[in-house]
């Protein structure tokens, strides 16, 4: 496969491309930098704001991850909405998968974010990341799937191992190892086209 990695020198990006590579797929790692993570065959310096060029990569490859956050300096996060709003209307022909957060998990229910124990320094992230899976949750259009993490992710050890979940919070942890091994998983063997989903170890 050609995979596309948006986000490719992040925590999680760089080891989807690591993952992937591991696999023997193509793998192309899109940052603002444009730094070559290991793995990769080739790295671009794109931003994900840029739409005609975020498209043409999307249809260019079999699947493409979306792993960006947004502003953690306490700037806007207009940006990434609407990057993602800009791509949704483009309505690129091509697979997408996109890195969501945990603080739109549902715990009996309720969003993790809207919780009384949810840490309120992560609640601005959390809230944007959660509309920017309700945007694709409505979306007639694009080929996604959204997989969240548990509410801690850190770098960790490789065990290929993990649980699998839907919308409600299934554990507290998973290594950002383990987490890439499930979005390659996802990416090779597509179970949750239009669906969003969560594991952890």
């Amino acid at each position: 496969m050609k995979i596309v990695v948006f986000g490719g020198t992040g925590m999680i990006g760089s080891r989807v491309v690591a993952e992937a590579a591991r696999r023997g797929h193509e793998v192309i790692s899109i940052s603002r930098s444009g730094v070559l993570p290991d793995g990769a065959a080739k790295a671009l310096s794109v931003d994900l704001n840029t739409t005609s060029d975020v498209v043409s990569l999307v249809e260019s490859c079999d699947a493409a991850v979306i792993s960006v956050s947004p502003d953690r300096s306490g700037g806007s996060h207009e940006p990434l909405l609407r990057a993602h709003r800009d791509l949704m209307a483009a309505g690129p022909d091509g697979r997408i998968l996109i890195v969501g957060g945990a603080g739109s998990l549902e715990v009996d229910g309720v969003c993790l974010k809207d919780t009384p124990d949810f840490p309120p320094e992560y609640y601005p992230e959390a809230s944007t990341i959660a509309t920017i899976f309700e945007l694709y949750r409505d979306s007639k259009t694009i080929k996604w799937t959204m997989v969240s993490p548990p509410p801690v992710i850190e770098p960790g050890k490789r065990t290929g191992t993990y649980r699998l979940g839907g919308n409600e919070c299934i554990g507290h942890s998973i290594s950002a190892e383990d987490f890439a091994v499930a979005i390659v998983d996802e990416l090779e063997t597509p179970a949750h086209l239009g669906k969003r989903f969560t594991v952890a170890d």
